[in-house]
């Protein structure tokens, strides 16, 4: 199976990465053998990657990463660079190559420090691979100043790197920074492409595969967590039941802090798995002593990661929140639907009851402010809103209507 392969409905890309990818070796072979590289590359230094959530960013990234590093002897035959097979494309997907930097954050922001020592990184030639890439899966989330100084990265690069950088549109990105790369929309795969990967690749049973699938309306990573995680398909089945619940004040607020409670139970389970293990890490760094004290002067360092933790729980109990918020949209989006009589594939065929009883029980023009408060409550969140006062707003709209 080729790096290719992973990307779900997205032929076209798939078609202009393929043809960079033949450039970028043709240019490789062309200094090797000191000969004229060819013109007119279809290769370029930056790479900017966007589309909605679920349509794989990351992953086509890190595939054409995989073919920029693709040592196959197929190459040489006419072959696509590639293969998922060679050492060079299989350390890439896996992220052990040491010519592959993927840059991913569990925190809210990317800052200039970190910044700083991925551009000094991106000076240096490749220690064994053929290029020097670094994958940045969340460009979005750079500060203005760590923009600032990535824009001199990709405004003069070295002459085997490549930045891939990944970000929900265009507008998420520095307007300096998104001139100087070459632009790739990704669209949200079909339903039906979705399942199938998902049989084919993680062996999903085809009814669950198809459930999951349209569940998540073409997102390949949650339909994937749905089919492989009892717990998220819990926590899931009770966000849809809140529209039912909204009858009153209370049951509004009660509703807005079990939300609450469902994520900040999120982040903890995060911490629990991941926070001991760093710190432990860290103390054994430093040279704790017995009964885990530590050296003098280590105490600095000991509240930078303490801080970082803090800021991660944060990231992860809005995550999980926003998924929630996803969900409900996409239940009153049913309900829209079945008003107005559409033959638009439903996402919770599971609760028909429920969808046709809210439907029959309000106008469209109820069911899209609703759909509206929702919209207002992830724009909150996104503005650092005390998160329980967001959500029981929202709460609050939707028994209004």
């Amino acid at each position: 199976m080729t790096v290719w392969d992973d990307l779900v409905g997205q032929e076209k890309v798939s078609g202009q990465l393929e043809a960079a990818a033949r450039d970028a070796d043709a240019q490789v072979t062309a200094v090797a053998a000191r000969t004229p590289s060819p013109e007119a590359s279809k290769m370029t230094h930056a790479w900017l990657f966007t589309g909605p959530p679920g349509s794989g960013r990351s992953t086509t990234a890190r595939a054409f990463a995989a073919a920029l590093q693709c040592t196959s002897p197929d190459r040489a035959l006419g072959g696509i660079p590639g293969c998922g097979f060679c050492d060079g494309c299989h350390t890439s997907l896996i992220g052990t190559h040491a010519d592959v930097q993927i840059i991913r954050t569990d925190l809210l922001s990317i800052g200039v420090k970190e910044t700083r020592d991925l551009v000094r990184r991106a000076q240096l030639s490749p220690a064994v691979g053929r290029w020097q890439v670094i994958v940045m899966e969340d460009a979005d989330r750079l500060t203005e100043g760590a923009g600032n100084v990535l824009l001199k990265a990709v405004e003069e690069p070295a002459p085997r790197t490549v930045w891939l950088l990944c970000a929900p549109s265009l507008e998420d990105v520095l307007p300096t920074i998104r001139s100087r790369c070459r632009h790739l929309t990704l669209r949200t795969p079909s339903v039906a492409a979705v399942a199938d990967v998902l049989v084919r690749r993680d062996g999903i049973e085809p009814d669950i595969a198809s459930a999951v699938a349209r569940a998540t309306q073409g997102h390949i990573g949650r339909a994937r967590r749905l089919a492989t995680d009892e717990r998220a398909r819990a926590r899931r089945a009770a966000v849809l039941k809140l529209p039912l619940r909204v009858d009153d004040v209370g049951a509004c607020l009660k509703a807005a802090q079990e939300l609450i409670d469902a994520a900040s139970e999120d982040a903890k389970q995060v911490a629990e798995e991941t926070d001991v293990k760093e710190t432990e890490d860290m103390k054994t760094a430093l040279g704790a002593g017995q009964g885990g004290r530590m050296p003098r002067g280590t105490a600095g360092a000991m509240k930078e990661l303490e801080d970082k933790q803090k800021r991660r729980k944060t990231r992860t109990q809005r995550d999980s929140l926003d998924l929630a918020l996803i969900d409900l949209t996409a239940f009153y989006r049913d309900v829209l639907a079945l008003q107005f009589g559409t033959d638009l594939a439903l996402a919770n065929t599971e609760m028909q009851d429920a969808l046709d009883r809210l439907a029959r029980g309000s106008s469209p023009e109820a069911t899209l402010r609703r759909i509206e408060a929702i919209a207002a409550c992830r724009v909150a969140l996104d503005r650092n809103v005390a998160p329980l006062l967001a959500v029981e707003a929202m709460t609050m709209a939707l028994r209004a209507g």
